[in-house]
Parts: C-alpha cells; structure tokens; sequence
C-alpha cells in the first residue's frame, strides 16, 4: 500500500516531523550540490563550468536522451520548449552538523536553502503554458548561473551586432551612393533599429560612468567594502522579493548570507573604488524573472541570410547550454502536467523518477506559501521562527485574551458559588442550634 511521505503534508511545528521533512528535502532535491556519487553532480568545478558557459553558450549544444522500451534510446526533445521562471523561495532547514555544519562562527543550526522553481513550457502557450509542460526546482545559485550566463552572452552579441550595423549606417551616410560598396552582410542589420539599441548598449557599456553597478554580479555572496564602528562586516547575495516574483541583491550579517538584514539598504553600501556612492542596475538580472513571458527559448537560434538558398534540408534543433544544465540538474515534476518529453527510464534519473511525487508535494508546499521571504514558516497567518524566537499573529491573540477572560470568568463564578455555599451552611447550623435549645 501506498504510504504518505512526510513532505506531502504541510509543515507542522513538530521538531521530529520537521527535521525528518527536511533532511529527506535535502537528499532528494540538492541535486547540483550533490557529492561525488550522485549521479546528478556536476562533472567540473563551478568556475570551470561558468567559464565554459560564459565562452560558448549557445553553441556547444549535445541532446538529451532517453530510454523507452526494450533499452531504446530516444531523445528528449526540448526543442519546442521554452524556460518560463515561476517562483524564488528561501528555505531554513535543520543542518544536520552540529554548530551549524562546522562553522564554528555560526550559532544556529538551521541552514537556509536557496530554490529557484521554472517550467519548461510550450513555445506556443508561453503566457498560459497551463499542459503539457515540466515544473521544475532548483537551487537558486544553479540557476543563476545558468541563466544570467544565457543572458549574458545574448547581450554581448546583441551589442555586438547593434555597433556594426550603427558603424555601417554611418558610412554609408557619408559615402556616396555610387561609391559605396555592396556589403553581403547588409541582410544582418535590416530589422536592427539601431537609433535605439546604440544608445541602449552605450549605458551599458558606460554603466559604471554613469553611477551604477551591475546587480548580476552580486548574486553570489561575498563581503561589502564596509565596517561599521563596532567591527561588524555585511554581505550582499540574492535573495527572494516580493513573495517570490522577483530576485533582488539584500544585506546579510553572514557570510553564508542566510540571516537577512531588513532594516539595511543595499545602494547605501554600494560605493566605487573611489570611494563614490553607487546605485545598482538590474537591467540584466530582471531578465531572469521576467514575468508573464518565457525567459528563453530552449533551442540555439542561427541567423540566416534570407538571400540565399539554404536548401529544403532540416537541421537537428540544437538546445543550448541553459536549457540542458537546468533541465539534468533539477528535481523534475512532470507526469502530472502531461510533459510529453519526460524521462522515461534512464539510469542517471533513475532517483529522480521514483522521487518524482516528492518532488511535486515540496514544489506544491512552496508555491502555496507555508514560508516566507527569509525561509521561516508561515503557520496560520503568523511567523514562527525554527530558531526559537517567535511571533504572535492575531488570530493567536485573540485566542489568548479569550482562554484569559473566560478563565477569570470561571474563578469569579467559582468564587461566587463557593460565598452562597459557605452562607448556606451557616444558616442551617443556626437553625439547627436553636432548635436544640
């Protein structure tokens, strides 16, 4: 019989269950963190890999495969798929290491994890994208990675194209028409509208002249050029906003930038090296999250020269690097979409299958809000903290003024009977006397 795993239930205030819940959460989601012998550990080291990325996203593209039947490889196809972001979310859990996983400065044992959750949608149903697609979870360090990788590089060759074709632009205006020159790469520039993205990628280029820094390169966490005058240090990382629509840089006081500091504002800590006050810029980090649209399309997009002939055959859709690294890295939830392209039976997904309806109960918790922005659970409205502080929401206020008022009430009913009781006896003891006398 089918036995409920402790996960599929909200969490509850109970230690045992919450340690438990949370303890198989990391086994069963942290796949990118993984050691060795995960099947889902990453092959390189987290800069050789972003190095990689950042070189040659979009190309050096490999498929996906998967076995069906009788050990018949087929592919998984993303071709018709696209990344659409869904929620941030910040979990603490029990670490598990006594002094808060070694570290000898921290004096918590709760650890907060970072989740990213993103769905591969259809092309066509990017808006709604509500069948046929895969909900995803992973941790947020992963996915940024990734997508800002993906961005970056699509920004570069944005810029890139948008100078050459500005540069052409201006010396044509300045030859004469018989004079100049047939260009054969004219056909890349004739949808550039280069009166806008000129200026576009000169405030890009020109961001740090112009006052600001670029929040991308934030996302991991890493101390601030900052000391107050107790000696306190602070740190800047991303975290979740606006119940996690939004990824935005906060101020930690740790350098695991898990305990947030709400009452700070980044941009009063952003200073140049010149000691200049600077504010950030999210222009590329907002694109990935954006909202109501996909964040990429999962397959490599070549240009074309529409001029030429380039024959009636179909190339095989190359999926780029974002897509296939999010995609084997994360705990997948497909069957109950109807994703048409899931993992059928293959041996590095061998746990992620059987752990699939763990994975969707988690993803379920998440969306529903049980946590808030910093990762502490949400119970009835309320905030309660795993630490051991805690607040009190309304509801259990008017509880307690009600159990303090009624049992005031019962003690002065109780009082009340206890006074007629005690008249009543005495009463009868007069009578009783004189009538003895």
């Amino acid at each position: 019989p089918h036995q409920s795993h402790p996960l599929s239930h909200p969490p509850t205030l109970n230690q045992s269950n919450m340690k438990l819940s949370l303890t198989l959460l990391a086994s069963a989601i942290a796949y990118a963190s993984a050691k060795k012998n995960n099947p889902f550990a990453p092959k390189t080291t987290r800069n050789t890999r972003k190095a990689q990325m950042n070189a040659k996203l979009m190309a050096n593209a490999k498929t996906l495969r998967r076995l069906d039947g009788e050990d018949e490889e087929q592919e998984v196809d993303l071709s018709g798929y696209s990344i659409k972001f869904e929620k941030c979310q910040f979990v603490k859990q029990y670490d598990g290491e006594e002094g808060g996983g070694g570290n000898e400065d921290v004096d918590t044992i709760l650890s907060t994890k970072r989740f990213v959750i993103f769905r591969m949608c259809p092309d066509s149903s990017c808006s709604s994208c509500n069948y046929n697609y895969g909900e995803y979870i992973v941790d947020m360090d992963t996915y940024l990675e990734a997508a800002l990788g993906y961005k970056e590089e699509v920004q570069e060759q944005y810029c890139e194209t948008c100078n050459e074709c500005y540069e052409k632009a201006a010396e044509a205006a300045e030859a004469d028409d018989d004079a100049a020159e047939e260009d054969e790469d004219a056909w890349k520039c004739q949808n550039v509208d280069t009166s806008s993205c000129y200026a576009e990628c000169q405030n890009i280029e020109n961001m740090e002249e112009n006052g600001y820094m670029d929040a991308s390169e934030f996302t991991e966490c890493q101390q601030l050029d900052y000391e107050d005058d107790y000696g306190n240090v602070y740190y800047a990382g991303a975290m979740c906003a606006s119940s996690g629509s939004r990824i935005k840089i906060g101020i930690f006081t740790d350098e695991e930038c898990s305990n947030y500091d709400e009452t700070k504002d980044i941009e009063n800590y952003m200073k140049n090296d010149d000691g200049y006050n600077m504010k950030l810029s999210y222009h590329l980090l907002k694109q990935t999250f954006a909202e109501g649209e996909c964040v990429a399309s999962c397959v490599v997009e070549e240009e074309e020269n529409p001029n030429e002939d380039n024959g009636d055959d179909e190339k095989e859709a190359e999926i780029n690097q974002m897509c296939e690294e999010l995609y084997e890295a994360s705990g997948k939830c497909e069957s109950s979409h109807g994703f048409e392209q899931g993992i059928v039976d293959y041996d590095n997904y061998d746990n992620q299958v059987r752990n699939e309806e763990l994975v969707c109960d988690f993803i379920s918790s998440l969306k529903a809000g049980h946590y808030d922005q910093t990762g502490e659970i949400v119970v009835s409205g309320g905030r309660t903290t795993l630490g051991g502080g805690s607040t009190t929401s309304g509801g259990q206020k008017f509880a307690l003024t009600f159990f303090i008022l009624g049992s005031v009430g019962l003690a002065g009913y109780a009082a009340m009977l206890h006074s007629q009781l005690t008249k009543g006896a005495k009463a009868d003891l007069s009578r009783q006397g004189g009538a003895m006398a």
